[in-house]
């Protein structure tokens, strides 16, 4: 359970009540009774759950829904459309358990309904977005990147939550094909045979031949071609403002920007209310609805639920593959 103050609770409350994501995995919620129930309300909905008290009184193999109540939200604390300490200290609690679940192998995959950032840094000082807290919680120290999911396109990015004045700096080759094995990995456990990833470029028009800037000629010109050798269905770099149309129409199954809004935008324009954020690179795929809490109609049951159920369906679908690799490896020849 996510952050208690927006929409969270309504989310996870429609989510149980969809015969196709609850049929699509056995499904362990952390968080408390309580917040539920009141989500359910707003939601209009009925719960078909079982309650325990610990994780260790999780079946194995549950056959229906399980929550394990943790009772570590009191409602009257909750501050509808409003960020604090209380609903962080909540998400992270919720959140770290259910890592940890996974991490002993009781789980193959996490999903998450919305956080509020504001919320999570006033709960964990060093939050600084969910990989940090992924890779804290896990001790863990390899490649992980954010990926943005529709059913018709993928985004990865070279860089993500870095201020644009620092963005042309970070993009190195090495990144660039670290970057394209994690995604054409990622994209092989969600089904693709072999995914074509389409490289965008940094500048404007992809440097227009070197008027607009060299990185394009510098490093990712070279980097794709690098990518491309090892067998990886890599090409470009493409003006990154016709790149995602080109996608759209099928060309490509993903696109690998520079930068964290050049990607974002386009993929938001295309579908706010379905787009699944994936946290890949991971031992266990992790995912969540791309939108946020969205504090504005928190309490009015208007959520839509699409965004939750292609997260929690990728996230089974998955882990059914053997989930996201914990390191990308080269390609099989195809």
């Amino acid at each position: 359970m996510g952050d208690p103050a927006g929409i969270s609770p309504e989310l996870l409350a429609k989510a149980l009540a969809e015969p196709d994501i609850t049929a699509a995995a056995g499904l362990v919620i952390f968080g408390d009774r309580r917040i539920l129930d009141g989500g359910a309300t707003v939601a209009g909905t009925r719960l078909d759950i079982d309650v325990v008290d610990d994780a260790e009184a999780v079946p194995a193999a549950p056959t229906r829904p399980v929550l394990v109540d943790l009772k570590n939200l009191d409602p009257a604390d909750v501050m509808p459309g409003e960020a604090t300490l209380a609903g962080g200290r909540f998400a992270t609690d919720n959140f770290r358990r259910a890592l940890r679940h996974a991490a002993a192998g009781r789980a193959d995959a996490v999903v998450f309904t919305p956080f509020n950032k504001k919320a999570m840094r006033l709960a964990y000082a060093g939050y600084d977005d969910e990989i940090r807290f992924i890779a804290d919680v896990l001790a863990f120290d390899g490649p992980a990147r954010e990926f943005n999911v529709l059913e018709e396109v993928w985004n990865a990015r070279v860089t993500s939550h870095l201020p644009l004045a620092a963005v042309s700096a970070a993009i190195t080759g090495e990144a660039i094909v670290r970057n394209l094995a994690l995604t054409d990995a990622c994209m092989r456990a969600a089904g693709f045979a072999r995914p074509r990833i389409a490289v965008a470029g940094l500048n404007p028009h992809a440097g227009d031949g070197g008027n607009f800037g060299t990185e394009e000629i510098d490093v990712i010109e070279p980097a794709v071609r690098e990518a491309a050798s090892k067998g990886y269905a890599a090409s470009g770099p493409y003006p990154a403002d016709t790149v995602f149309v080109r996608a759209r129409r099928g060309e490509f199954d993903a696109v690998l920007t520079m930068y964290h809004d050049q990607g974002q935008i386009a993929m938001k324009l295309m579908g706010f209310d379905r787009g699944v954020t994936l946290f890949g690179g991971f031992p266990f795929p992790i995912c969540t609805p791309a939108h946020g809490t969205a504090y504005d109609i928190v309490g009015r049951g208007i959520a839509d639920i699409g965004a939750m159920r292609h997260a929690t369906l990728l996230a089974a679908r998955m882990a059914t593959s053997n989930a996201a690799p914990a390191a990308a490896t080269e390609p099989a020849a195809s």
